[in-house]
């Protein structure tokens, strides 16, 4: 005669799930987590549709560190040291619990500066090169629409819709280079002087004229200033993969026609530039 069969012991699998979980939740808030990029204001580096690494220890770690914002806000980071320039970071604007992405370009001490869309850092605009306009492909994502980018859609060589994107290349003083987006005159190009108070970071979009960043007031949606320390969430390291906006969640096979090509593994540590 046949035995009675295993009952599940249904606490035993609810004990596994838990420890599952909070091992996940452990690695997102202490190791690193997937981003993702919403907007146009780090482009030409970042497009909408990517999705990143962004590492939680560089920095040490802080009342923003855990995922989902759980914490109110507490004083100081642990095991903290400050950002080098031109990394690229997420932050949480004072009192807002949501992550921005921007580049870091002043520390504590720095007297930081717009003149006519040209960084001031400590009294010395940066050194500033005009490559060749980027072209970026037309895509749901990526639709250069005229609000944004007015007269940039342009038909390639090979007949495809392009972004013609005005390109200037920065060297900070500490030799690391990126470029950015200048698409002329915009109301944050010009910025007081500014020293940048202890314990805090200035943070810019590197698409100068569409970001919302240090330059700009928080009830303007922007950082609303220097930020404080505390508020950094961790550094942007690599992308994983990028889509395109075409995916459709209910059909596996769009996923994969939706990733953009070429993109998959690129750094997002700025270069240093040759001296």
């Amino acid at each position: 005669m046949a035995g009675p069969k295993d009952k599940t012991d249904w606490l035993a699998e609810a004990r596994g799930i838990f420890w599952l979980l909070l091992a996940v939740l452990g690695f997102h808030s202490f190791i690193a987590k997937p981003f993702y990029i919403p907007s146009e204001s780090m482009m030409p580096g970042l497009l909408v549709g990517d999705r990143l690494v962004v590492s939680k220890y560089p920095y040490g770690w802080s009342y923003v560190s855990p995922t989902f914002h759980i914490l109110p806000f507490m004083p100081g980071r642990l095991f903290g040291r400050l950002p080098e320039r031109g990394d690229v970071v997420i932050a949480s604007p004072p009192g807002v619990r949501q992550d921005y992405i921007k580049r870091v370009i002043g520390l504590p001490g720095d007297r930081i500066e717009m003149r006519g869309g040209t960084l001031v850092l400590n009294g010395v605009p940066v050194s500033r090169s005009l490559p060749a306009p980027r072209l970026i492909p037309v895509d749901a994502n990526a639709p250069c629409r005229d609000d944004q980018f007015p007269g940039r859609l342009v038909t390639g060589p090979d007949g495809k819709p392009y972004c013609a994107l005005p390109i200037v290349r920065e060297t900070l003083p500490n030799g690391r280079s990126f470029d950015t987006i200048d698409l002329g005159a915009s109301s944050t190009d010009d910025f007081p002087p500014l020293t940048v108070p202890e314990g805090h970071v200035f943070l810019v979009g590197d698409n100068r004229d569409r970001s919302a960043d240090s330059r700009v007031p928080l009830d303007q949606g922007g950082l609303g200033g220097p930020v404080p320390w505390e508020n950094l969430g961790g550094r942007a390291e690599f992308i994983t993969f990028s889509l395109d906006g075409t995916a459709e969640w209910y059909n596996p096979i769009s996923w994969v026609q939706a990733l953009r090509g070429g993109r998959a593994g690129s750094s997002l540590h700025p270069a240093r530039a040759e001296r």
